[in-house]
């Protein structure tokens, strides 16, 4: 699978573009610090094996695509705290700037409407397109993402506690460990990933683009986005919510305010699915994925 930069939004995005040129499309959009190489090539391969053109890419400042170093690390504490008592919080970009980038990617491979599948923060960012560009989406798909209300659970304290300790540098083989490590803590105990293929995976990832400020910086747009549920009762595209049912970063009822707050939305949930994408349930997720954007198709 080759990649390739678009400029777009006055920024270089890295995507690939997989699947047959004349299918319908799904933008694949990552969550928090992930990389496009965070969707299994097999998630890939089952949908292109379904007949669809898929296109993932590394969001602003992650990954190949450009890095804000110019804004600096923000003081993502002090954030929580101002946005805890209603104050604005000023982040080097917003959601919906992310969501300018994936619509400007559609723009610059000259597609004009697609299916919308967003994962964790990609899920914001996805709520964000179906809302702010209604005519360019065909189905929304938000997976093990929320809404923003303050009212909902927290993450549970081993997630929260091993995401808010991400090391922004240090010795190679810490680094790695420290993201097999997360990598277990969130991910889903019903599904447990090899530790072999998860190692693997975390090295490549390493090499490829390790930049852990990068993701305080979209965390700190995560914080400024705020409550979306008057958002997403704007989004009329066809939705399908997906959650896992033992989500420790995103807990399920996250999944249930997102399915409560778009109209006509069904909500699929997954017992021992976690905060990750495992191989065991790729035809699960590919398969729901196809059913939700063959009944959009129907019904058009």
């Amino acid at each position: 699978m080759q990649t390739e930069q678009a400029t777009v939004n006055g920024i270089s995005i890295t995507y690939e573009d997989n699947g047959p040129r004349d299918a319908p499309v799904i933008l694949l959009v990552m969550g928090l610090g992930g990389q496009l190489t965070l969707w299994p090539d097999e998630f890939v391969d089952a949908l292109n094996e379904r007949g669809f053109r898929t296109i993932r890419y590394d969001n602003r400042d992650v990954g190949l695509s450009t890095r804000f170093e110019a804004a600096g690390v923000p003081n993502l504490k002090w954030m929580f705290v101002k946005a805890a008592i209603g104050l604005p919080v000023r982040p080097a970009y917003t959601l919906a700037d992310m969501a300018a980038d994936g619509m400007a990617l559609l723009d610059h491979l000259g597609i004009g409407r697609a299916h919308i599948v967003g994962v964790s923060m990609g899920g914001m960012i996805a709520q964000h397109i179906a809302a702010r560009y209604p005519e360019r989406v065909l189905s929304l798909t938000s997976v093990m993402s929320m809404t923003g209300n303050r009212r909902l659970p927290r993450a549970q304290k081993e997630a929260m506690r091993v995401l808010a300790n991400r090391p922004m540098s240090g010795d190679k083989e810490a680094l790695i460990a420290y993201s097999v490590n997360a990598a277990r803590v969130i991910g889903s105990p019903g599904y447990p990933s090899a530790e072999e293929r998860l190692q693997r995976r975390v090295r490549i990832d390493f090499e490829r683009g390790w930049y852990p400020q990068g993701v305080a910086r979209q965390m700190a747009a995560i914080v400024a986005d705020g409550d979306r549920r008057a958002l997403l009762r704007e989004v009329k595209a066809p939705t399908l919510v997906i959650h896992g049912e033992d989500d420790p970063l995103v807990p399920l009822p996250g999944g249930r305010d997102t399915a409560d707050n778009v109209a006509g939305a069904r909500l699929l949930t997954i017992p021992g699915m976690g905060h990750d994408l495992p191989l065991a349930l790729v035809d699960t997720l590919a398969e729901a994925i196809t059913e939700h954007a063959k009944t959009v198709a129907v019904a058009a």
